[in-house]
Order: structure tokens, then sequence, then C-alpha cells
């Protein structure tokens, strides 16, 4: 176990997983603990120098108390988000949730860890609702096409020469039965939202989740860059069947956000498209009225971060990108006082792929002032926990 100093005075950092391998958990919005928070998810990659190809296995465990053990293995994963791996919120202490690949073509896994017993989805999660009833299903070669890091290597894009097919989109999953639907194409969203480009563009989902109540999902729509120019980003919210769909925010810089409650967003961005647009900063997005309202320069200083909430509504976690020497930050702010509270500064090594950099992508515990997250400061990837219990109060 190492210290490290904070505002508070020592704060611990505790690494949970081995030194045998390359371990990450994968994305911040997703929840690693089991329910009774005995058990954290895990995936254990077989490298960690290059981008994942057809082909590559990826195993799946459990850290429990000192030791990790295997229960599953995947041919669809990748170094930001893993394979979706989570616990089935209708079993979280009994049934995880992946992708992976089945025939031919990707597909979600519920996996009992008790029995080893397998169901599969008709499509790959991409989110899975808080009620664990339904799922959202993207199109994951297409992602790979875009971004390595967030796509999966095994079969090409059907669409791959479409710009926005009118069969592909977002599909809604039954978590029961398995059986997927599309309710939102690509070519519903370009018919909505292709007036803010000056010529045909070729278009893809990013990221995609449930609001707390599943009444309604927000997705991030971006489009294949040009040489020299960045990608530009699209924010959509629509009710759960794909209907009424409203742009919160046309194409401009937009990345991480978190559901704050069924209406609100916390979100970094440029607020273009807004009458609250100015310059890069965070802002919470109130979706009945499409308005925004920007945050105290003291949340994050101004730069990207992956934010959540805790269970009580008060402290949200965040971490930012290396800086100029390579250092990335952690800090809880915290909602009341409107102060960032530092926890630790965690050295990332530099690499000439993008979409293999290990973010810190801190995740809540369900409970307390608990929280993990991947690192790469010790000389491989592993997953670490913070207990903000103290600082906290």
């Amino acid at each position: 176990m190492s210290s490290i100093k904070g505002v508070f005075g020592n704060i611990s950092v505790k690494r949970i997983s081995p030194t045998d391998g390359q371990y990450f958990f994968g994305y911040y919005d997703i929840q690693p603990f089991s329910a009774d928070s005995s058990m954290h998810l895990v995936h254990k990659a077989p490298f960690a120098n290059r981008l994942q190809v057809k082909g590559d296995i990826c195993e799946i465990g459990i850290l429990k108390g000192n030791k990790y053990r295997i229960i599953a293995d995947t041919l669809a994963w990748n170094f930001q988000q893993g394979s979706m791996l989570q616990w089935n919120p209708l079993s979280p202490n009994c049934e995880v949730i992946y992708n992976d690949v089945e025939g031919d073509a990707f597909a979600g896994v519920v996996l009992d860890i008790r029995s080893g017993k397998k169901r599969y989805l008709e499509r790959p999660v991409a989110n899975v609702s808080m009620n664990g009833l339904y799922a959202l299903s993207i199109n994951f070669s297409r992602m790979y096409d875009f971004r390595p890091g967030y796509g999966y290597a095994y079969f090409e894009d059907e669409f791959k020469n479409v710009n926005h097919p009118k069969d592909d989109g977002v599909f809604v999953v039954d978590m029961v039965n398995g059986r997927a639907r599309l309710v939102l194409s690509l070519e519903d969203i370009w018919k909505l939202s292709g007036k803010y480009f000056d010529s045909d563009r070729k278009l893809v989902i990013n990221h995609i989740t449930f609001s707390p109540d599943a009444s309604k999902f927000v997705l991030l729509v971006r489009n294949f860059p040009k040489p020299g120019v960045p990608h530009r980003t699209c924010v959509i919210v629509c009710d759960r069947e794909g209907t009424n769909p409203k742009i919160l925010c046309d194409y401009c810089y937009f990345s991480h956000y978190w559901w704050v409650d069924n209406d609100t967003l916390v979100a970094f961005c440029d607020g273009d498209g807004l009458s609250c647009g100015g310059e890069i900063t965070n802002y919470v997005y109130k979706i009945s009225d499409n308005t925004g309202y920007k945050l105290s320069d003291k949340f994050f200083k101004g730069e990207d971060n992956h934010m959540s909430l805790d269970a009580s509504g008060r402290f949200m976690l965040n971490d930012t990108y290396p800086n100029e020497l390579r250092i990335q930050r952690l800090c809880v702010y915290d909602t009341e006082k409107d102060s960032n509270i530092f926890t630790g500064g965690f050295y990332s090594p530099e690499t000439q792929i993008i979409d293999i950099r290990c973010d810190l992508h801190p995740r809540w515990a369900r409970s307390g002032y608990i929280f993990t997250f991947d690192s790469t400061h010790e000389g491989f990837r592993g997953v670490y926990e913070i207990d903000f219990g103290e600082a906290a109060l």
C-alpha cells in the first residue's frame, strides 16, 4: 500500500489487482462492485503496447480480497471500455453482463458466476438501464473504424460505405428475453441533425446511456473526421422508444457527461448551440427546457474529465488527462462547499497510440466514499482503491 498527500492529510491508495499482468476495469460510468461490495469486476489484457485486433482474447475476472478468479474470456473488448463488463442489476451478486462473439455477430452475454451458465442477447450492450430491464446497443464495428479504443475488432462494419444507414443506429434490447429492435436509425439522426453540415457526412454513435429511470436516453453522435479536421459531436435526447428526439447541443465540442437526475445532465463541452455558449468549460444541462448553466470555475478547473456523483449526490469524482509532466490528477468536487479536493496525482507513461492510453476512469462504490480507478503509474495496468471517507467528513 502506498500513500499520497491530499489537502486533508494522508489519503491511502491501495492496489487491489495482482502484478502478474495488465489489469483494468473500464469506463467511469459502469458499476464494478457487486451489491454486497465484496467483489470487483476486472479485465486482464494479454498485452498493453498495441491495439486489439481480431482474435485477441481478454480475460474477465473477479477480485475478491487478495484473490483474482477468472470467470470468462471475450473476443469483444477494447482498452477504454473493456467488454462493457458489469453486474446484472437484476442479480447484482450472482450475474455479470459483458460482450463477446457468438456465431457470426457480437452479442451481449449474461453469465451466472456460480453455475457458469450463459444466456446470450441478440446484440452487444453499450449501456444497461439501472433497473436491469433494458440495454442500449450500437454498432461496435463501426466504432472500431472511428475510434479503436471504443470499438471491437472482430467483424467488419456491414455499413462501412454508407454514411448514415437506415438499418443501423440505436437498438433497445429487452434484457429478459434478449431480443433487440432498432428504435432510432442513423438515417433518422441525419434527417434531424444533418442541416448543421455543408455536405454529406458519415455518422457514428459513440456514447449512449439511459436516464436513471430508463424513460429516455442521451446519445453522442459524431462525424467521421476529414484529414486534419477534428470530429464534432451532436447531443440528442429521446424517449426510450426512439420517439420525440431532440437536439440538446448541435455539432460542437462535447465529451463526457453524467445523469444528475432524469431531467438533468452535467457535461463537459463548449456550449455551442446554446445561449450559454462560450469557452470550453463545464455545464449543467436542463433537458426539459434545453438550456445550459455554467458551473463554478472551481469545478475541475475547466479541464475535460470523467465525472460521476456519489450515492449521496454531494461529491462528484473527477480526473484529468496527463499534464506536461505526464501527471493525471484525481479530485473530488464538493458540491456543497463548491471546492475541488485533490486526492492524488499519478504518472502516465507516454504512448504512441492514443487509444491504448490508460485513463483513470474513477468509479464510486455503491455506498460510502470508496472509489476505484485504473492507472499505469507503477509501470503496468492496475486497479487501485481510495477510501475518501475521512476526507469527506
